[in-house]
């Protein structure tokens, strides 16, 4: 009787443990470097403001207040856990593990509200700590709504329909927000966050799909051809 056996244990396969490091690892950093540049945008846009200034307030820009108010949007931080889930599953052993999409798009959410609320807090001059210097709430969404969407990340590397629509998820919702909610502190910061948000999402979305036809013609192509 082996020792594992003999103690009611079971061996853990060393590969398994170590894709499940990387998933991990993979995830914090990815999610912490995006957390820490949305705080930093942030920050230099401010830097270019001049809020004392009513045409400013008013109809002023600057590409530092554009690319802060797209990597702040709702629809750039649920991309970021699709994309995770997406990225720790893509090799050919993981493709079809959800759960550890899950796991990971939950992980890069929760260090990017960790990375974003350290950087804020750093700006700030420490005076609030980084564990308060955001809501609670957002902790809370990064599990509930980073697990599904990292599980979702995670469909997006399968072939078939499923797999398409689970790459449409982030263009036609980045559109659908700045359709109904483009954010943005004037009318013409919106303006310009949505009209690169559409064009983006436009070919983006004329691309999935092109290649995915292509793709089902070219399996069908094979699928006659075989014997």
């Amino acid at each position: 009787m082996t020792d594992d056996h003999r103690y009611g244990g079971r061996r853990q396969d060393p590969r398994r443990v170590s894709r499940a490091a990387k998933t991990l690892v993979s995830a914090l950093a990815v999610g912490a470097v995006f957390g820490a540049a949305t705080s930093l945008a942030n920050g230099l846009s401010l830097g270019f403001a001049d809020l004392e200034s009513s045409e400013y307030t008013t109809s002023g820009w600057s590409v530092a207040e554009i690319l802060s108010v797209l990597l702040d949007s709702g629809w750039a931080w649920a991309g970021l856990a699709v994309a995770v889930g997406w990225l720790v599953t893509r090799a050919e052993e993981n493709r079809r593990s959800a759960p550890a999409g899950a796991a990971a798009g939950a992980v890069a959410l929760l260090a990017a509200t960790a990375a974003y609320s350290v950087a804020d807090s750093i700006r700030g001059g420490g005076q609030v700590p980084w564990y308060d210097s955001e809501p609670r709430i957002w902790w809370v969404a990064s599990v509930l709504l980073g697990a599904p969407l990292g599980a979702l990340g995670a469909y997006a590397g399968r072939p078939g329909a499923i797999g398409l629509l689970a790459r449409l998820t982030v263009p036609v919702g980045a559109a659908v927000q700045m359709i109904v909610l483009p954010p943005g502190r004037n009318e013409v910061v919106q303006r310009i966050g949505t009209a690169l948000v559409l064009t983006t999402a436009a070919a983006c979305v004329a691309f999935l799909v092109v290649c995915f036809l292509v793709e089902r013609r070219r399996r069908s192509r094979d699928a006659v051809r075989s014997p």
